[in-house]
């Protein structure tokens, strides 16, 4: 079987509040796919079913070593996924507010690229 990339899609997501990066990390995932469509998966590749898709996700937030790989996997509804979490992003001094449970004034920023690949003969 030889795998093709189909697609590669782009996403920034923030924690303003709980200093969590794995919630930074599903939004990013959530903005790289939430305005796509993927007809060419049947149309052009012939896949059967969506989970035919492998989905290789790839995310770059502060604090790595901390993201809950299934909560951001989870955010995809689809396909083979694998995940790989590296230390990059950004952390932005904003205002830690008690009552959304801040444990400081760090806002998380996360990037992430989704990649859809098929296989073919």
């Amino acid at each position: 079987m030889v795998r093709k990339r189909l697609i590669i899609e782009m996403g920034m997501g923030i924690d303003q509040h709980g200093q969590e990066p794995t919630v930074a990390a599903s939004r990013a995932v959530r903005n790289a796919i939430a305005h796509n469509a993927l007809p060419g998966v049947w149309e052009v590749a012939g896949l059967s079913h969506p989970n035919e898709m492998i989905i290789e996700v790839q995310v770059a937030v502060p604090y790595p070593e901390q993201v809950r790989e299934a909560e951001v996997l989870a955010v995809l509804p689809f396909g083979r996924k694998t995940l790989t979490v590296e230390s990059g992003g950004m952390v932005v001094q904003g205002r830690a507010i008690p009552e959304l449970n801040d444990k400081n004034d760090e806002m998380l920023i996360a990037i992430a690229a989704v990649t859809v690949i098929i296989e073919n003969d």
